[in-house]
């Protein structure tokens, strides 16, 4: 029986602080709220919520206790279960992502958080709530090399004497932001805005208390009549917001990097909380260009890779995004870097004129709902008894509008293995994926698009969840093509 290791002592600790994180507002209320009440029903809750945390405590001790693993050359073994003892073997060969994430917690323990997902059911990953940072460089390397050389099991004491990793020497850096992305970001992001809601939300609590309403009538009147100090307070209100946004963006992305080695590609973001992802490049299915209209104005773009796995809940769903506001050219530049097997194209099929004329003639559902609301409540905006018309005359232009930047930002290709498709109206994205990595296409017409020549093709990657992605209204004879194309995907599938 080879020997078990258990866990680093300190995930008691942590369990334990995120037990009393949870049940802050239990505290709260019990403790606060009600901290000079005589209820039957207090007391007592008071009671069931300390029996609840001893036993919660006492289970994360046993947990910890009997949760054991062993790492040997191909597989992670876990051993779990305090009543009914289970073990679970995770091959190395299933890990596709590796995330890691240092929270204020780890940082103070000198410590981080690692996770090896498999892109199965969450219950087939491996995580190390606490792990000491050289174990986990270690160990992420040993993994990756799958045990070369060695047949033996691993342990934390013998990661740590084997000193620091140089998994970081064999990465090539691709992308880090300077002060000039930091500041685009802030306004892109519209993090500058953050100061409102906190403003009004500090209001309304001290509002309820002391009725500032009444209390700050005087001084609203005086400042109505002091232009000069409304015009103060608004460049102060501007500056301070704009420093708060800045500062904001940069604990956020200030010390982002996208880097990546022979095999893998790596994502770094935050400063005060970090999460570190990899992501193996054979696994990513697809690439995905994003374009809002404030981006397209300041020339940026957002980059996303659909992979096979899975990505974790909560912070970490972001780390799939390589940065959210690389400028437009290096975001292409920077997928070709990352991904040698791909290419991306700069010119584009465009849809023919008939596309536009049946965007156009298509019925806007939404538009037809929100007019039989307007007409129904009949709103009136500074005294005028046809707001509604007006309200709905306006939608209907931006949705028209819409259609026919949609027209003009569509385009397609098709070229040797790979696909690419720009679509959008005020937001665009561009889908660029490989003939090996879609499991399925489709091609459809309704009897409109049958008369005018027209089709709608569609592709599906692996993903979680499945990744559709489709273009309407593209030539007859270029879903012809498409279809031609998708049907030598079996040699190419019998090669491999």
């Amino acid at each position: 029986m080879k020997e078990l290791n258990r866990y680093h002592p300190l995930t008691i600790v942590f369990d334990m602080w995120k037990t009393a994180k949870n049940s802050f507002f239990a505290i709260f209320y019990l403790y606060i709220l009600n901290f000079s009440s005589d209820s039957t029903f207090i007391y007592y809750a008071r009671i069931v919520f300390w029996i609840f945390i001893g036993i919660t405590f006492i289970t994360i001790f046993i947990k910890w206790y009997t949760n054991k693993y062993t790492v040997n050359e191909t597989s992670f073994n876990l051993f779990h279960g305090i009543f009914k003892k289970t073990k679970q073997t995770i091959p190395f060969s299933k890990i596709q992502n590796v995330n890691r994430h240092t929270s204020l917690f780890h940082r103070l323990f000198n410590v981080t958080s690692i996770h090896f997902e498999t892109g199965t059911a969450e219950d087939s990953s491996v995580k190390f709530s606490v792990i000491k940072r050289t174990a986990a460089d270690q160990l992420e390397e040993y993994i990756a090399e799958k045990g070369e050389g060695t047949g033996s099991t691993i342990s934390f004491e013998e990661l740590d004497s084997n000193g620091r990793s140089d998994l970081d020497s064999r990465k090539t850096v691709h992308f880090q932001p300077v002060r000039k992305d930091i500041v685009k970001a802030s306004f892109t992001s519209l993090s500058f805005l953050v100061l409102i809601p906190i403003l009004g939300s500090i209001y309304s609590k001290i509002n309820q208390v002391l009725d500032l309403e009444k209390r700050a009538e005087g001084y609203l009147s005086y400042l109505l009549d002091a232009w000069w100090m409304i015009v103060v307070l608004v460049l102060v209100f501007g500056c301070l917001s704009l420093l708060i946004g800045m500062a904001w963006t940069f604990l956020k992305y200030g010390k982002y990097e996208i880097s990546s080695d022979g095999e893998r590609i790596y994502i770094k973001k935050g400063v005060m909380e970090t999460t570190e992802f990899s992501i193996l490049k054979s696994r990513v299915q697809a690439v995905e260009v994003t374009q809002s209209f404030m981006k397209r104005l300041l020339g940026l773009a957002e980059v996303k890779l659909t992979s096979s796995g899975s990505f974790s809940g909560g912070e970490e769903l972001e780390v799939n995004t390589l940065y959210p506001f690389l400028p437009l050219n290096r975001a292409y530049d920077l997928i070709t870097e990352l991904l040698p097997t791909y290419e991306v194209a700069s010119h584009l099929y465009s849809l023919p004129k008939k596309s536009l004329g049946i965007r156009l003639l298509k019925p806007s559902w939404f538009w037809v709902m929100a007019t039989g609301a307007l007409f129904y409540f009949h709103p009136v905006f500074f005294q005028m008894e046809m707001t509604w018309l007006i309200l709905s005359i306006l939608l209907l232009t931006l949705i028209v509008f819409g259609r026919i930047l949609d027209y003009y930002h569509t385009g397609y290709l098709v070229k040797g293995r790979f696909i690419q498709f720009r679509k959008g109206g005020f937001t665009t994205t561009t889908f660029l994926s490989r003939r090996d990595k879609i499991i399925e296409v489709g091609v459809s017409s309704n009897l409109i698009q049958q008369f005018l020549g027209l089709a709608t093709v569609t592709t599906v990657n692996r993903a979680k969840p499945v990744y559709h992605n489709t273009l309407t209204d593209v030539p007859v004879n270029f879903s012809t093509l498409f279809y031609s194309w998708y049907m030598e995907r079996e040699k190419e599938v019998e090669h491999e």
